[in-house]
């Protein structure tokens, strides 16, 4: 048999495997369970079907179907897949040059399904994604929310709403990123400012235009997918997550949000200790903070902290973690909790931070985030305790099929890295990629 033909073979054996996974059901049983949406139960039970879960429970408490196919778990830990609030896997890339801000961007047409960063992200337990163009303009483009699915097109990754629409948000920026010496791009942050304000006051006439017109196509604007765009955000259909680090560059976020009343995620906000009352009393969706656990970066990121996540927190802000993927790898996203929680974070708190305030942040609450019945079957298990540096991701499952296994040698090469862990992968750069194949 040639090779190629040996590939397909095998790989038709693995789907009829996921198939018959889905239609019978699966009890995981013995382990330690964290639920993020009560207690941690010992000696637990999970059981899902046809990719939801179906129940969790206490052994012995828990009723098993007759016909499930059960997993001895014992001595291993169950926790929800982890959702990463601001990464750059798929090596995808938004705005250019020619003006500093393009909603009409989108990442949907530049993300690669088969780039072995996703890969290297179910090995760290990562099932749910936002995947967005970088923070070298004020507004570089639309978002995608992903399912990391053992699929090979991008169209087999989309999360979608109940109407059928793409789920996503929109990223903007301020700070030293967006700033640049010469025109179009701002050349200080009072001026990137005032040039946020004039989009959206364009989009708000645009917008009443639209109104105008109730439909009659002869009295439309011209149609405008930038304005478009930017009216979902006016409209708080688009959430607005928006890269910023100093405190002074914090709180113009916050004017903004307020001036223009959308929702806005917090990313980064490496000095939001200095200024957690502030972001609080603001009602953000969120505040999405990166743990760097290495010197370097950029001068506003100085004082970014280990700190900022319990501040953040007990102020009463909703608080998440991200990679920024390169900038932490994706496969060590569970330290991100673990240096927060050394910090002064509760551990309940930093595991909520990982999972269910990701989901919030995504508005995927109802179907991700915590171990629930009727909710989509994303979890992970581990070798030990999820705040360990000797912890390992053993599986990783999305809506209930198994997308990483360490015990095969093939994943196992992502996890670990190796020759020919990066092959087909893109590292994300602000203006552009670097090949790695």
């Amino acid at each position: 048999m040639k090779l190629k033909s040996f590939a397909a073979f095998i790989f038709s054996l693995l789907l009829a495997a996921a198939a018959l996974a889905q239609d019978k059901p699966q009890a995981y049983v013995g382990a330690q369970i964290i639920t993020i949406a009560g207690p941690v139960i010992d000696n637990g039970v999970l059981v899902i079907h046809r990719g939801k879960i179906v129940a969790v429970g206490r052994e012995g408490l828990t009723v098993i179907p007759a016909d499930a196919q059960r997993h001895d778990a014992r001595g291993r830990v169950i926790m929800p897949g982890l959702i990463d609030t601001h990464s750059h896997i798929g090596g995808g890339s938004g705005a250019d040059s020619s003006s500093p801000i393009q909603p009409d961007v989108r990442i949907l047409d530049s993300f690669n399904p088969r780039d072995t960063s996703i890969k290297r992200a179910v090995a760290g337990g990562i099932t749910t994604v936002n995947v967005m163009p970088g923070s070298g303009h004020l507004l570089s483009g639309q978002t995608l929310y992903l399912k990391l699915r053992n699929k090979l097109t991008i169209d087999e990754l989309l999360i979608r709403d109940s109407a059928g629409n793409i789920a996503g948000g929109i990223k903007m920026a301020n700070g030293t990123n967006s700033i640049r010496p010469t025109p179009p791009s701002p050349g200080s942050r009072a001026k990137s400012a005032a040039l946020v304000r004039d989009m959206f006051n364009r989009a708000i006439d645009y917008r009443e235009k639209v109104r105008r017109a109730a439909g009659d196509k002869e009295k439309m604007p011209p149609r405008d997918l930038a304005m478009e765009a930017l009216i979902e955000v006016l409209d708080r259909k688009r959430v607005v997550h928006f890269h910023t680090h100093r405190h002074d560059d914090i709180l113009t976020v916050l004017r903004l949000a307020k001036e223009f009343n959308f929702r806005v995620v917090l990313q980064h906000v490496s000095e939001g200790w200095k200024v957690p009352d502030e972001i609080a009393k603001a009602g953000v969706v969120g505040c999405s903070v990166i743990v760097i656990d290495s010197p370097g970066g950029k001068i506003e990121a100085l004082e970014n902290s280990y700190k900022t996540g319990g501040v953040l927190d007990k102020a009463g802000a909703l608080v998440g973690f991200h990679t920024d993927d390169y900038i932490t790898d994706s496969r060590l996203f569970l330290r991100s909790a673990g240096l927060a929680v050394r910090a002064g974070m509760s551990r309940e708190r930093a595991l909520y931070a990982m999972t269910m305030a990701g989901a919030v942040m995504l508005d995927l609450q109802k179907q991700t985030g915590s171990l629930e019945a009727g909710k989509d079957a994303d979890f992970i298990i581990l070798s030990g305790d999820p705040l360990s540096v000797y912890t390992k991701v053993l599986e990783t499952y999305v809506e209930g099929i198994r997308v990483f296994d360490r015990s095969n040698p093939q994943d196992r090469l992502f996890a670990v890295g190796g020759y020919g862990a990066a092959r087909d992968q893109v590292v994300h750069i602000d203006e552009g990629e670097v090949d790695r194949r």
